[in-house]
């Protein structure tokens, strides 16, 4: 790979708005936050339209109804859209100047080349396996759960085909604009590039935590994942390697795992 190592593109005019590592966190913050938000939302919306439908519907009607998988399925694919949708917006109204600026302080929505492209696919798709070779090492054997997992046992085949392509392409897009492209932009104004990707790793990891019931031997697993897509957007000059290399590890991992729920007995 010939391509130059990272170096800062000129500063943009002094009057364009730079992303601060406080704008970073709030963004980030904001982006999980209408996850909740808009899944209440969603489910209260759900709730009227049951009760609309069936005019003596009562409460446990709604719970019957949001204890079906698909329909958990139809709830996490809205909101993951909804959300996707609200957070670039806000990203592009914020910092328009940014958007499409190659290297740092810009957010890389530029045309990669199709070797770095193909790069992407590579390091995507052994991502998920070098990692989980890491985490058996760390966690001596125990199982790191995610919630996606109780949703996919019963989801049929069509609902899991719909939630996989979105955690594969929803997910990556907003993660990597907000973990690449906001905040490794504020932090290499700060730090050093090394340090930059170090600490916007481990961030991308902690937030996920959540996800795998905080066990914390799932930390460098994701924070591993955090700097080959920091690797990934710098030497390449654009933000598309690093989501393409997310969706194809979201996509590797989902299809590995609705197919080990779904084999015979």
């Amino acid at each position: 790979m010939d391509a130059p190592r990272f170096s800062p593109s000129p500063m943009p005019p002094a009057s364009t708005r730079l992303p601060e590592i406080g704008h970073a966190l709030g963004m980030i913050v904001l982006y999980f936050a209408l996850q909740v938000a808009i899944g209440m939302l969603v489910v209260l919306l759900l709730g009227m339209a049951i009760g609309l439908a069936h005019h003596h519907a009562a409460i446990s009607d709604v719970h019957a109804a949001m204890a079906d998988a698909d329909v958990k399925s139809s709830l996490v694919m809205t909101v993951l859209l909804a959300d996707a949708a609200a957070t670039l917006w806000l990203a592009r109204r914020f910092w328009p100047p940014l958007w499409s600026r190659a290297q740092p302080p810009g957010f890389g929505f530029t045309m990669p080349t199709a070797a770095w492209c193909a790069v992407a696919v590579v390091v995507g798709l052994a991502m998920p396996w070098v990692g989980g070779k890491l985490t058996e090492l760390i966690a001596h054997g125990h199982a790191v759960p995610q919630d996606v997992k109780q949703l996919g046992g019963d989801t049929s085949l069509g609902f899991g085909i719909a939630l996989t392509l979105v955690v594969a392409s929803a997910g990556p897009l907003v993660e990597e604009l907000l973990f690449r492209g906001v905040l490794l932009s504020a932090l290499l104004r700060r730090l050093r590039t090394a340090w930059a990707v170090l600490v916007s790793a481990v961030l991308f990891a902690l937030v996920h935590l959540p996800d795998l019931h905080w066990l914390w031997y799932a930390l460098p697993n994701l924070a591993l994942l955090g700097v080959a897509l920091a690797w990934l957007r710098l030497r390449s000059g654009s933000l598309w390697p690093a989501v393409i290399a997310h969706g194809c590890n979201n996509l590797l991992a989902m299809a590995a795992l609705f197919a080990s729920l779904h084999q015979p007995g």
